[in-house]
């Protein structure tokens, strides 16, 4: 893969927000370090801070990943991030943009490449990724059983896991979104790459989701992509995103949000959520350590054929 004399072919967006902890992580899992098959010059990294206390420097996020670029919000911050995501979307310069709506979600290896290869094999993909959460279940659940940030800090030094991020399979259960495993669409994609002309047909995310982390804003994002026949939805096998500990105000919240946030996402589209129900094209590959979650998506398609 080769840079196009334009700009890069890939840019990847990820907002943060009060993150100090586990920003740096996750663009340290996007950089040419540690990312497979992709080089520095072939893509960019767009570090959005939507109005943190301390935002991070430009210096720091090069000190994470080489090819980064900051663009801070500061005063003009929204408690939805979909504002900073549409005007990082707008310096975006690749072929192909990738959000990450959660800059707390680290990345498994071959995301970048993956999605760069989706998008060769694909006419007007969607590509995602599912979603797991670091622990020993959902966090929603191990938040409550004494699970915080110190032992997340103890288990992802346990596995040394910037020696090899595929080691966070070991550590990390199927997220509530992707529950179904690695043959369904999950409800979300914290990953979601689109060409840049789909980006700009669509305006990117909807801003009339106000609410602090965008409300549903992510899930009705994918499940009008999934919904378009002009779209062929696309999940990358093998990969992953990872959720950290963070206080986030959907993931980690003592009391879920979901009945605000439906209700707001009624007001916009007129009628409740769904999730997506087709069967996206499955692209890349498992290696041994995926063995225990691929048997996990077996079971839970076996189960739904049953239902």
């Amino acid at each position: 893969m080769t840079a196009g004399p334009d700009g890069p072919l890939l840019s990847v967006i990820v907002v943060s927000y009060n993150m100090a902890r586990e920003l740096p992580r996750t663009i340290r899992s996007l950089s040419p370090q540690l990312q497979q098959g992709v080089a520095a010059e072939d893509y960019e990294i767009i570090v959005v801070d939507n109005g943190s206390s301390v935002p991070p420097t430009l210096e720091e996020v090069r000190s994470w990943a080489t090819n980064g670029r900051l663009v801070v919000v500061g005063d003009d911050a929204q408690p939805s991030p979909v504002p900073a995501i549409n005007a990082a979307l707008a310096e975006a310069q690749g072929e192909l943009v990738g959000v990450f709506i959660d800059g707390a979600r680290i990345a498994s290896p071959g995301v970048l490449s993956g999605a760069l290869d989706a998008a060769k094999l694909q006419p007007s993909p969607a590509i995602g990724v599912l979603s797991f959460h670091l622990g020993p279940e959902v966090q929603s659940r191990s938040t409550q059983n004494g699970y915080d940030q110190d032992a997340e800090d103890r288990l992802l030094a346990s596995v040394r896991w910037e020696e090899d991020p595929y080691r966070l399979f070991d550590i990390a259960v199927f997220a509530d979104s992707s529950a179904s495993g690695w043959f369904s669409t999950p409800a979300e994609t914290n990953a979601l790459f689109l060409e840049r002309e789909k980006w700009i047909e669509l305006g990117g995310f909807d801003p009339a989701f106000k609410s602090p982390g965008g409300g549903l804003a992510n899930l009705d994002l994918w499940a009008r992509l999934c919904g378009d026949p002009g779209v062929r939805p696309c999940l990358l096998l093998g990969e992953a995103t990872f959720h950290q500990v963070h206080g986030g105000v959907a993931t980690n919240a003592a009391t879920s949000p979901w009945e605000h946030f439906h209700d707001e996402y009624v007001s916009i589209r007129g009628k409740a959520y769904q999730r997506p129900n087709v069967s996206p094209w499955l692209i890349g590959r498992f290696q041994d350590r995926h063995l225990r979650t691929v048997g996990d998506s077996i079971v839970g398609w076996a189960d739904r054929m049953r239902s």
